[in-house]
């Protein structure tokens, strides 16, 4: 089952709020008696239980017979003291003996948020509260803990705000997933809805997609600590309105522009490529972020432009590196 993303929902009685993760969505199952294997299964369909060792051993101990959990993938850097996106596009791709080693250093963890079948009886067709009873009565009859974790849920309003605002500043909560409690587990629909937290910050635009009169999306970068500009994104298309007010200001490269020659993807973790156009690197722009980024602080998700800030001078724009939180004021 899956989730319709929302930029807002109005929080209301009757649903469950779930935290939602930066993970890679998978089912788990067991195998149905002794001399089975378990299997991990990606969104698409995948077959990936040869990546996630670690997981697979754990659930032969450690989970019954004839079950099925549905929830999110996420690594643990134990280096960095926080869960890894990065860490786990690195396990997601390894194979066999580089598996293994992999694990060693960055655990995996199954954060369960359903069970779709238990004890062999498929659960579809009985309602999300019913489903979450079942699954919380497991991890308590069979003590689990990691790499096994329940997603945390509330019903309460007060409780999912909070969570909204300020679990959202650890890293790897991204916001929250609408559930409703009389709902049934439907493969393929839609039926939840999801909530990023999204904060506005500063950005310098340093490339354009288009032309000049015609831009179609902003590329754009911030400063490191050597005074380099560095990429950190690109936004959705531009709105025609704002593309209107970029285009009065926007101004050619000049020779030596410190992305000549540069290449840019079109999407975080893509091999396709941007046909740009570079720019004078002077104006800032206010952008809404959500809390999507690597350990440099490249946003992964695509940006919304909000308008230009002439009263903020690019030397003024947070560093790379920074969060999406940071702001210049």
């Amino acid at each position: 089952m899956l989730a319709q993303a929302a930029e807002s929902a109005a929080l209301r009685a009757g649903v469950a709020y779930e935290q939602k993760l930066d993970g890679h969505r998978a089912l788990l199952f067991t195998p149905a008696g002794a001399g089975g294997a378990v299997v991990v299964q990606t969104r698409r369909g995948a077959l990936v239980q040869d990546r996630w060792p670690d997981l697979v051993a754990a659930a032969e101990t450690q989970l019954p017979h004839g079950l099925v959990l549905d929830g999110e993938v996420v690594v643990w850097d134990t280096e960095a003291g926080r869960l890894s996106f990065e860490a786990l596009q690195r396990r997601a791709a390894m194979r066999a003996r580089g598996a293994r080693a992999l694990a060693a250093r960055w655990p995996a963890y199954f954060v369960a948020f359903d069970v779709l079948q238990l004890d062999g009886e498929e659960l579809l067709r009985r309602s999300y509260r019913d489903r979450r009873t079942e699954l919380e009565k497991l991890f308590t009859n069979r003590a689990l803990s990691a790499p096994w974790t329940l997603c945390p849920m509330t019903t309460d309003l007060a409780e999912a705000q909070e969570w909204l605002q300020t679990w959202t500043d650890v890293s790897g909560v991204e916001g929250l997933v609408i559930k409703p409690l009389n709902s049934r587990y439907l493969p393929g629909y839609r039926g939840w809805t999801k909530i990023r937290r999204r904060d506005t910050t500063e950005t310098i635009i340093g490339a354009i997609t288009g032309t000049l009169t015609r831009r179609q999306l902003l590329v754009l970068g911030r400063h490191d600590q050597d005074g380099r500009l560095r990429a950190v994104g690109r936004t959705v298309p531009l709105r025609p309105d704002a593309a209107r007010q970029v285009a009065e200001h926007l101004t050619p490269a000049a020779p030596g522009h410190p992305w000549t020659g540069a290449k840019f993807s079109a999407a975080w973790g893509s091999r396709d490529i941007l046909d740009t156009t570079l720019v004078h690197p002077v104006l800032v722009a206010e952008v809404s972020a959500d809390r999507a980024i690597d350990h440099s602080g490249v946003f992964r998700h695509p940006l919304r432009f909000q308008r230009l800030r002439s009263d903020v001078t690019p030397e003024e724009v947070p560093r790379y590196g920074a969060g999406p939180s940071a702001a210049a004021g």
